[in-house]
């Protein structure tokens, strides 16, 4: 068998069905792309089921969680805006009042960085749940 025997017919077929398998049409890749939302949807469909349980939860541990994240963020918000100048201001007053030896620093500021990242996820999903509700779109499903 030489070099000029071979199976030209059978390496093309071959080489044309590697590219085949390699090349997804557009209906291909629709379909990929619908079953991938549908995914999408039903965990989000899952994840609001378990929203729904938590929130209905007798225990103040399994159902406050969201809302003790955001009294948090309150009570941060206070002690940075609020509650931090006027304590810096007395630090400052009370250390030259010789109340508090001059070398100790006053309070720490807070990592601010942190707290507006939460904050603003947690304000953001409100205002677009307040956002469905005035336009009045059903949210209780996701199709």
């Amino acid at each position: 068998m030489g070099i000029f025997d071979l199976d030209l017919g059978g390496i093309v077929k071959g080489i044309g069905q590697v590219a085949d398998d390699l090349h997804t049409s557009t209906e291909e890749e629709l379909q990929m792309e619908l079953e991938g939302k549908k995914i999408d949807a039903d965990l989000m469909k899952g994840q609001m089921a378990v929203n729904q349980v938590e929130a209905n939860h007798k225990s103040i541990f399994v159902a406050g969680w969201r809302p003790a994240v955001g009294w948090v963020c309150v009570a941060s918000l206070a002690y940075q805006f609020l509650l931090y100048p006027f304590l810096v201001w007395g630090w400052l007053l009370a250390q030259g009042m010789g109340w508090i030896p001059s070398e100790l620093d006053y309070p720490p500021i807070l990592d601010i960085g942190a707290l507006l990242t939460l904050l603003t996820g947690m304000l953001g999903m409100g205002a677009l749940r307040t956002y469905d509700k005035v336009q009045g779109t059903v949210t209780d499903s996701i199709d």
